[in-house]
């Protein structure tokens, strides 16, 4: 189940940061935002179910692994902020006179809000499972990246952290999730 799930994951958070490449920034005007959105209505429409879905195939894995205490509680919270994302992404397209505020509660979600308690799960995960150490190692240093990215929430200088986050992220789950087991 974890290795479906973590596929599933996969493929939805890529598809989200395919379908939002294009799209607005955090500093975009209102007015911007709006005009995206109006003349990009089904990609943003799009993109919102790639997010939700995101966090809905997180979740399941994070259900399928049942890391312990702190990283079970990271991971529900980071799909939690996914679902979150999407749903104010998808909020975002229907109303283009709350297209900005919607937009910019999409974008902390799934960026802060996503990639430190995702932190939390990959961290816990890298001490508690039987990982060759060099895996264990980089889910740290990702781990802690990520992490710092909330610092993004004082200065645009630290965004490029999110990625790290989302998409280091992404590959070390993957590589968990299709590690052989010693038995």
């Amino acid at each position: 189940m974890k290795r479906i799930a973590v596929i599933a994951y996969g493929l939805f958070t890529v598809a989200g940061g395919v379908l939002g490449a294009t799209g607005t920034r955090p500093d975009s005007s209102a007015a911007d935002v709006a005009a995206y959105d109006a003349s990009h209505h089904g990609l943003v429409q799009l993109l919102a179910l790639a997010v939700f879905a995101a966090g809905l195939s997180l979740a399941t894995w994070t259900s399928a692994v049942r890391p312990p205490g702190l990283g079970f509680a990271g991971g529900l919270l980071a799909s939690g902020s996914l679902l979150l994302s999407g749903l104010a992404t998808w909020t975002a397209a229907q109303n283009p006179e709350f297209a900005r505020p919607f937009t910019s509660l999409a974008f902390a979600a799934g960026a802060f809000g996503f990639a430190v308690p995702l932190a939390l799960l990959i961290a816990v995960l890298a001490r508690t499972l039987d990982l060759p150490r060099w895996l264990s190692v980089l889910g740290l240093v990702i781990a802690a990246l990520a992490a710092l990215s909330a610092f993004g929430m004082l200065t645009s200088v630290l965004y490029p952290l999110i990625p790290v986050g989302r998409f280091g992220g992404l590959i070390w789950l993957v590589l968990v999730s299709f590690r052989r087991t010693h038995s």
